[in-house]
């Protein structure tokens, strides 16, 4: 038999990568990460009224929505497969001041938002945020006086909003003010109030981002806005400073981690499962979101391609599930193949 060796066989010592790529079935063979729905968490935008869905000028295909419409989204998705929703209010300015003291208020907006889906779709989680921008009139995160945004006094009312929104009958409460100390606070107020079964997941990782222009509009507090958010969020170069703020949360309490933005910050997402092996998360961001929906809108990328390619980068870097705007578009394209 004549000897048909070629030069790669030798440069290569007869390794060829390519011969596990030859096929589709071979390429599904060895596939090592797969996005499925489990992975997707759907956030959504809550206003008051009834019969509301209105278009997020910024976020093409992401609509503001009124409880009733939020139930009816809510019936999608777990019909869908979706796990979970993350939900984030839009309420009246006249209801938002300095403390952002509406948080407080048992029956706002999103702690009823909470009990409307639970009560008609209570097999889907409900993940819920108790920062504060959104019901305060400055757009920060926590309580500002003398213009700064005072840690320990935010931190007893995120505790105190935590828990009227377990109360309310959210599953996991989802902390990102950033304040100091605020995931050990949560955990001792949520067990105090026999709410030992409801979850932590940490914004263990929110970067003072470029990234988020998009869901300030979304909420209306980017008018708002007073100074930066510096002196809270995580400079985004620092990737051991946020390695060590996600160990604090470790050690508080937290029962899932996230990173917030995604897609930049992959690298924390891998260095945060490695470190510490909790279920981690990505927030694949408004900005992120809006990037490949104008630019798919422009006819310069393939915006579904790029959507399922972005997603899957976060399992590759090892997180666990996915915060996306696009959580719907995907489970209907993975419920087809």
């Amino acid at each position: 038999m004549q000897d048909r060796t070629h030069l790669v066989d030798d440069i290569t010592g007869h390794r060829r990568m390519r011969r596990n790529r030859k096929a589709d079935w071979t390429r599904r063979l060895v596939q090592e990460n797969r996005l499925t729905v489990d992975d997707l968490i759907w956030p959504i935008f809550i206003v008051p009224g009834s019969g509301i869905i209105d278009p997020i000028p910024a976020m093409p295909g992401v609509n503001r929505m009124s409880i009733d419409k939020a139930v009816e989204a809510a019936r999608e998705a777990a019909g869908l497969g979706i796990p979970a929703l993350a939900t984030f209010p839009n309420i009246e300015m006249e209801l938002r001041d300095e403390t952002g003291s509406n948080s407080l208020e048992a029956n706002n907006l999103i702690n009823r938002a909470t009990a409307a889906i639970k009560k008609a779709v209570p097999d889907i989680g409900i993940i819920t945020d108790v920062a504060l921008d959104p019901f305060t009139s400055h757009g920060h995160d926590g309580i500002l006086r003398d213009g700064e945004i005072v840690n320990d006094e935010t931190v007893d009312q995120v505790a105190r909003a935590a828990v009227m929104q377990a109360d309310a009958g959210a599953d996991i409460i989802a902390p990102s003010e950033m304040m100091d100390g605020r995931i050990g606070a949560i955990r001792m107020a949520l067990d105090a109030a026999g709410h030992q079964s409801v979850g932590i997941m940490s914004y263990a990782t929110k970067f003072a981002s470029a990234f988020y222009g998009p869901y300030r509009e979304a909420i209306s507090t980017g008018g708002l806005l007073k100074g930066d958010k510096k002196t809270y969020y995580i400079d985004p170069a620092n990737g051991t400073e946020a390695i060590r703020d996600a160990a604090l949360d470790v050690e508080e309490g937290a029962d899932m981690l996230m990173v917030k933005p995604g897609l930049p910050y992959l690298d924390i997402c891998w260095r945060m499962k490695e470190a510490f092996g909790l279920p981690t998360f990505a927030y694949q961001v408004s900005g992120e979101y809006t990037q490949i929906k104008a630019a798919a809108m422009n006819g310069w990328i393939d915006g579904e391609r790029a959507m399922l390619e972005t997603l899957l980068s976060f399992k590759r870097a090892g997180c666990d599930g996915v915060l996306t705007y696009f959580a719907v578009e995907v489970a209907k394209i993975l419920a087809k193949r």
